[in-house]
């Protein structure tokens, strides 16, 4: 049977049809962007297709920008880009929004992708973290370098020689001579106690023992005489914000120094990021040292008193020639807040950490990193170096404090000191070791006798405590109990009669023994 012309022309059109469709991919079939889409019900104009989805796709290109976290990160990159940091009634998530959106229109405008630019930004700060860099120095850096060189080489060689002899100390005699340190530390007391305006955040004997420097959170800075531990000089124009690093030149105030009282005697650092310079003669600083972005918080002088080394809330730690009031080192590596710097007795090595628990020692004669103090779980407050060179004591907020030798890399000892957290630590210097250029003493017999220097530690902790350990076995000898509040600071004079604590409690307190005769 034959099929009707009309099925048949029928047929015959349905496959000219699928012919003309061949070749045609769904991705390339027209799409048509160009109709309204009304927005509201109240007589608004309907908006475009087309400009909603450009919307959409501008938001998801914005969601993939890198946009740094940290508030003072994305305020410098707004700064970078000409932009207010800040707007009116504009907090820290809207800032971060305001600077996503600044750099989306910036690669919209370059004709970048999105995808392309986070992949490449992943892979770039990858990279960053994981391989070293340098930066090159300026000339000030280099003669600075040259002149710690030419300093620590013939001191180190020095401090050698001197533990040479000392090594030849029978070990039974270094036993008597600590158990006699440790029973008169035991007999240390409550002495004196002065009120401050606001919490003490710092307090620093001055190196002859009769001076105390203090800084309080309201940036004031000042000069107490011991022991009544009245103010002798009041200072003006200090800080901004809290006072929380204090360091003296070494040298100062002592007989016979080359310090003079009218010359730089020590240093403040606090809230502003400004370092000040003062004297003991007059009331506002001769100096102001400034670089640093966020608050300075600890600061270490160099041993010759040249140099000034920096911890800072802006994540490096820096160096400043005193001399002639410049900054010649910047030193990044910390990934938080460095919150403090401690130098070592020769010159050759600094040690900084600060809430990223982990701290680092330096060569700063060559701005190498040389070793790692990575057990503290929380943020380290406190490093201090023994007068031996070779070991360097941490301080956490979770409540450790670690001795670690730098001969052997490793930690040595852990001490469980102030159950809520470490504010600060000193080792006692002393005035007759290595450094101090006295050989060691003898006695009666012509038998070498052990150095006092490094003999103990006092730490002060959120415990509200200020606690005295043995520096050879590392056993409590004698907990100091009378603050209010946690104590933020803690130091112990050259001559180790005195004891000071600077606390939240807005005192400064003094202990001593009732003789005031220390070891």
């Amino acid at each position: 049977m034959s099929t009707p012309r009309s099925r048949q022309a029928y047929v015959e059109e349905d496959d000219n049809d699928d012919a003309n469709m061949e070749g045609i991919d769904l991705l390339n079939v027209p799409l048509d962007r160009d109709y309204s889409i009304p927005t509201a019900p109240g007589g608004m104009a309907p908006e475009m297709a087309s400009e909603l989805l450009s919307q959409i796709e501008r938001k998801r290109r914005a969601a993939q920008i890198a946009v740094p976290t940290a508030d003072r990160d994305v305020k410098a990159r707004l700064r970078s880009m000409g932009e207010p940091i800040t707007l009116f009634g504009e907090d820290a998530a809207d800032r971060r929004a305001r600077l996503r959106q600044l750099l989306a229109k910036l690669a919209e405008e370059a004709g970048e992708d999105g995808d392309v630019t986070m992949a490449e930004t992943t892979a770039s700060a990858d990279q960053e973290q994981e391989e070293e860099f340098y930066t090159p120095g300026g000339p000030y850096l280099l003669e600075a370098r040259r002149d710690m060189a030419r300093f620590s080489l013939p001191r180190a060689g020095r401090r050698v020689a001197y533990q040479r002899i000392e090594a030849t100390i029978p070990l039974k005699t270094h036993i008597d001579f600590r158990n006699g340190i440790k029973a008169r530390l035991k007999e240390f007391e409550l002495y004196g106690s002065q009120t401050s305006d606001r919490p003490v955040g710092i307090v620093r004997f001055s190196p002859d023992s009769k001076l105390v420097a203090c800084g309080n959170w309201a940036g004031q800075v000042k000069l107490l005489e011991v022991p009544n531990l009245t103010t002798k000089m009041s200072y003006r124009g200090a800080h901004q914000d809290r006072a929380t690093g204090i360091d003296w030149i070494p040298g100062a105030t002592l007989p016979g120094s080359t310090v003079s009282p009218f010359s730089v005697n020590f240093a403040s650092g606090g809230g502003g990021g400004k370092i000040k310079l003062w004297s003991l003669e007059q009331d506002q600083p001769l100096h102001t040292l400034e670089g640093h972005t966020e608050r300075v918080c600890r600061i270490a002088f160099y041993p010759n008193g040249r140099y000034l080394a920096s911890a800072s809330d802006d994540t490096t730690w820096r160096l400043w020639d005193v001399e002639y009031a410049r900054e010649i080192l910047v030193q990044e590596g910390h990934s938080k807040e460095c919150f403090t710097v401690a130098i070592q007795t020769d010159g050759s090595l600094i040690a900084s950490a600060g809430l990223d628990s982990i701290g680092r020692v330096w060569d700063i004669r060559t701005g190498r990193v040389i070793f790692m103090l990575e057990s503290h779980i929380k943020p380290i407050h406190a490093l201090d170096w023994s007068m031996d060179g070779h070991r360097v004591l941490s301080g956490s907020a979770d409540g450790f404090m670690r001795c670690w030798d730098i001969r052997k890399m490793r930690e040595t000892n852990a001490v469980a000191a102030n159950s809520n957290g470490i504010t600060d630590l000193r080792w006692y210097q002393g005035s007759d070791g290595p450094a101090s250029g006295i050989p060691l003493q003898k006695d009666e017999k012509g038998n070498h006798v052990p150095k006092k220097a490094s003999t103990f530690v006092v730490s002060s902790g959120f415990d509200k405590t200020v606690k005295i350990f043995s520096a050879d076995d590392w056993a409590l000898i004698k907990t100091l109990q009378g603050h209010a509040g946690p104590v933020m600071s803690t130091d112990v004079s050259r001559d180790s009669s005195w004891i000071v604590s600077g606390g939240k409690d807005r005192t400064v307190k003094l202990w001593a023994r009732d003789d005031q005769e220390g070891i």
